[in-house]
């Protein structure tokens, strides 16, 4: 393993922000990985993995150990089903493709979502009314202090709305290596629930669609909202939606009847940030080189030369105007390093 000093992490970031790594070493295995973790020499280790839901602040004084492990692996099918095993380094959407054509289903909705696999757990991503978890078996994650591989069941990570063991009571203290998924391989839970995905297949006169056709019309919706991060740095969506009490949302619906929400369940309801912050006037507008995106309010950019720090006072503006006018507290969805 090299370990290279002062690396930029620009490019390492789908932000775009300019920070230096003071020292950095690419992770190719999960035997590197220990390795790398018993650097004596380098007490202060920082994991990097996509950079997709990252927002840096200020340079990394720590050895960066960015993990590109790579590999899939079946471990087991019938004629219905396949268990496949993805390694952390694998890029989110280049994966799914991969499956799509294998034939294999459930990861559809989750197309064109940033980020490499091994991070995927962590956040448990979802887009379009799909989420990680539901087609979760496990994941093997390295405890960072002495090494051991431990395997994560679902009910071990205790999957929550963007939320999970990692990010809770076990953060800081794994590292997933890679990710079992439980696919479809025919009779595939075709999920059109959301009125996007339906209006786009009708617009394209697919009436019977298959899994790759629900990736597209994905991957169209998205393309057509959220910039590219290779043209315009983002993170994706900046914020969670807020998800309220029954109490709550009686309280802010009286006060509100023009607002959009979800029913997610008796006691809760889902209000859309983007909706929230839009509405407060922000969609569009720029701050220096720190901006809100013009199709998707939810998303934070780039302009150029934004600093972190600039990026996440935009989003400390957003959440105190948003908490004024309506009384809910957005949070961030990105991790922050400050």
């Amino acid at each position: 393993m090299k370990i290279q000093k002062n690396i930029s992490l620009k490019d390492h970031n789908t932000f775009g922000i300019e920070a230096l790594a003071k020292y950095f070493c690419e992770i190719k295995s999960v035997n590197a990985l220990k390795n790398a973790l018993q650097f004596d020499d380098y007490p202060n280790k920082f994991i990097l993995s996509g950079g997709s839901n990252l927002l840096i602040t200020k340079d990394i004084d720590a050895l960066v150990l960015h993990i590109n492990i790579k590999g899939k692996d079946i471990l087991e099918e019938d004629n219905e089903y396949v268990l496949l095993k993805v390694m952390a380094g694998e890029i989110w959407h280049d994966m799914i493709l991969w499956c799509l054509d294998q034939g294999y289903g459930g990861l559809e909705n989750m197309s064109l979502i940033p980020g490499n696999t091994g991070t995927a757990p962590i956040q448990n991503i979802g887009a379009y009314g799909v989420e990680l978890k539901d087609n979760f078996v496990s994941c093997e994650a390295m405890n960072i202090e002495d090494q051991s591989i431990q395997t994560f069941t679902k009910d071990d990570c205790n999957f929550g709305y963007r939320d999970s063991f990692f990010k809770n009571e076990g953060k800081g203290q794994y590292i997933i290596t890679s990710v079992t998924f439980r696919l479809t391989k025919e009779n595939h839970n075709l999920n059109t629930s959301y009125g996007a995905i339906e209006g786009e297949l009708k617009k394209q006169g697919i009436v019977k669609p298959s899994i790759k056709d629900i990736s597209n019309a994905v991957v169209t919706i998205r393309q057509s909202k959220l910039p590219d991060p290779k043209k315009l740095g983002n993170s994706g969506s900046f914020f969670k939606n807020p998800v309220l009490t029954k109490l709550e949302f009686n309280t802010f619906i009286t006060a509100h009847p023009e607002a959009r929400y979800y029913k997610v369940t008796d006691d809760q309801y889902k209000v859309p940030a983007g909706w929230l912050i839009e509405q407060c006037g922000f969609k569009g507008k720029r701050y220096g080189d720190a901006g809100v995106h013009k199709n998707q309010a939810l998303v934070l950019v780039n302009h150029g030369k934004a600093t972190g720090k600039e990026i996440l006072d935009l989003a400390k503006r957003i959440i105190d105007k948003v908490f004024e006018v309506y009384k809910i507290t957005i949070t961030p969805e990105v991790n922050i390093i400050k």
